[in-house]
């Protein structure tokens, strides 16, 4: 697998992180929040910024191509609501902002990910993504379109573990975790509906809401995808959430590249 030159005996695993684009002080800047990188760092990874990028769908193709050719693993970030047009939907009245650029830019990794077999870790918006990319649909707003589902964005900090959820036994998340059943943080409105051909759904809420899913053990394409932000207890010593990260360098590992 292509590798960026070495500068020095370091030899952890690049990955590929995907960023938004925000204005601050009127000024647009790629963002990414702080607590990606913290938490990839202490499972030995170093972080690579994937910003939206913008030009015709074979340009960006390319562009993304290129970035992840350099690296050893993808990890898809949470943010915006996807583009309902993206999975065939007409938008809904309760649709959030949407970042067109950023959608393209995604899939885009999602599908040379796939090519190139990097290993996947997939948050929130990017469990959503991930569905998109690969053929399923998504719930656009669980308030409105599931009246009787819990709250899945409450107004709590973002560390604030607000309900349980169930984890298939031996699943590839279960084992990350060390548990089949998990108190998770939840700061999202939208959720995965139909999942994506190819995509096992390892972990639900109380209410059914899809809130894990990864590839089979057989499959080349090691996927993990968690609808929580995991990330946020990285400053949480104990937290078992910091086994998704480790299961990410792991599987790099597997794949031939030398972590710490």
């Amino acid at each position: 697998m292509p590798r960026l030159p070495a500068a020095s005996d370091d030899e952890r695993a690049l990955v590929a992180v995907t960023a938004t684009v925000r204005a601050d002080d009127g000024v647009a800047r790629v963002r990414l929040t702080d607590a990606y990188v913290r938490a990839l760092e202490r499972a030995g990874l170093i972080p690579i910024v994937l910003p939206p990028f913008t030009g015709s769908e074979s340009e960006v193709a390319a562009a993304v191509g290129r970035v992840l050719d350099a690296v050893d693993g993808l990890v898809l970030t949470g943010g915006e609501d996807v583009e309902p047009a993206r999975y065939g939907a007409a938008p809904s009245q309760h649709l959030g902002r949407t970042n067109p650029a950023r959608d393209q830019t995604e899939i885009a990794a999602v599908f040379a990910a796939r090519q190139r077999l990097l290993p996947t870790l997939a948050i929130c918006r990017g469990i959503q993504v991930l569905n998109v990319a690969l053929g399923g649909t998504l719930i656009q707003d669980i308030t409105s379109e599931r009246p009787a589902a819990l709250i899945h964005d409450p107004d709590a900090a973002r560390d604030t573990r607000t309900h349980p959820i169930q984890l298939v036994a031996n699943s590839r998340a279960a084992r990350a975790l060390g548990a089949t059943t998990l108190l998770v943080n939840s700061v999202h409105h939208q959720a995965i509906d139909r999942a994506a051909e190819g995509l096992v759904i390892t972990a639900t809420a109380p209410d059914g809401t899809i809130e894990g899913v990864e590839t089979r053990e057989d499959d080349a394409w090691w996927i993990l995808g968690v609808q929580w932000h995991p990330e946020e207890f990285v400053r949480h010593g104990g937290a078992p959430d910091h086994g998704l990260f480790a299961a990410l360098a792991k599987a790099i590992q597997r794949a031939g590249v030398a972590t710490p």
